[in-house]
């Protein structure tokens, strides 16, 4: 009999999961509210404007409560990720694709294009196969229309925010994720602090790229909105991580005839633990520190120790990992007993 038995390939299943979890955090604590700061060093959600300009005149004008942007750099890179297919469109959707000709030459070095060049190449992250309503703001310079940027750390999103999680809450203003990476503004009248909306989602006033952890208020100056700082009382914001981790399985099989020994001191004798065990019809203790030999109930063909312990060894027979199963677990001396073990990772 050996304590130790192989698995084959066949045996381990890596298998990988989504796991999620909720956050509420608040603008800031105090006697109405609970939770933490959202500017605080151990969440960082930060919030940003952007104006249009040009960052070399513009340079001291900056933005963020956390770290420090200038605002014309925010305005351009928002614009270049997020909306370079959308700028010549309408109605929120991609503009019409440019193509350029192709003036033959006497070689094909020889030959040139004219005109545009393809204009909807760029890869803006849509969320959505529907009307992505990606509508930027292209206005004066350093006045309105500007843009809103809410920047969540990766450390809270995880991979992912999960759709129709996000809500960003002032007063009676609510800015909602619709499920399809549209921002969209809308009222609550309810007199409780609670995450209860009107019927309808109100108005598209932005976009969030989910796995950016990116949220972007596009809407602010055509609708006569403004979002607060992330840091003033009275704001909550709150959002559903998602995050994929994997579990591998491991299928411990014990045979009918395997691992019928008992690894417990207690069933040899030597060692001075006093064993209670069946006499006829009475229970009695033995005394087992004198031969070191296993007592005689523990070599009968009848013999099935109880499973309570699961380990796992490397090639160099270095323990990695111990399972505990809830409960004692017989084995068996006429069909095969199976143990699964989970690791997360």
């Amino acid at each position: 009999m050996s304590a130790y038995k192989q698995f084959n390939l066949q045996d381990l299943i890596v298998s990988p999961f989504e796991v999620n979890k909720n956050f509420t955090f608040y603008g800031q604590s105090g006697a109405n509210y609970i939770g933490q700061n959202l500017t605080s060093s151990d969440v960082g959600i930060d919030r940003f404007y952007g104006y249009k300009g040009n960052y070399l005149i513009s340079s001291s004008f900056t933005t963020g409560n956390i770290t420090i942007q200038n605002q014309a750099l925010v305005y351009d890179s928002v614009k270049q990720l997020y909306y370079t297919n959308y700028l010549s469109g309408s109605s929120g959707f991609t503009g019409n694709a440019y193509t350029s000709s192709i003036i033959l030459g006497a070689s094909e070095e020889g030959n040139r294009t004219i005109g545009g060049i393809q204009q909807t190449n760029y890869d803006n992250y849509n969320q959505t196969t529907l009307w992505p309503n990606r509508q930027f703001p292209t206005g004066s310079e350093n006045i309105e229309p500007e843009v809103v940027v809410i920047s969540i750390p990766s450390k809270l999103f995880g991979d992912y925010i999960q759709p129709e999680s996000f809500v960003f809450e002032k007063g009676n203003a609510i800015y909602k994720d619709d499920g399809e990476g549209r921002l969209m503004y809308s009222q609550n009248f309810q007199t409780t602090k609670s995450l209860s909306y009107t019927d309808s989602l109100g108005i598209g006033v932005g976009n969030i790229i989910y796995d950016h952890g990116i949220v972007i208020l596009t809407g602010a100056s055509s609708n006569g909105l403004k979002l607060f700082a992330t840091a003033e009382a009275g704001v909550t914001c709150s959002f559903s991580s998602s995050y994929k981790i994997f579990e591998t399985q491991y299928k411990a099989t014990v045979f009918e005839d395997e691992f019928n020994y008992s690894l417990n001191p207690s069933i040899i004798t030597g060692s001075g633990v006093p064993t209670l065990f069946l006499s006829g019809s009475e229970l009695n203790y033995e005394n087992t520190a004198s031969i070191g030999q296993p007592l005689d109930f523990a070599t009968g063909s009848y013999f099935t120790p109880y499973i309570t312990t699961v380990g796992l060894y490397d090639e160099s027979f270095q323990l990695l990992a111990v399972g505990k199963l809830s409960e004692p677990l017989q084995s068996s001396l006429i069909t095969d007993t199976t143990i699964l073990v989970n690791i997360d990772r």
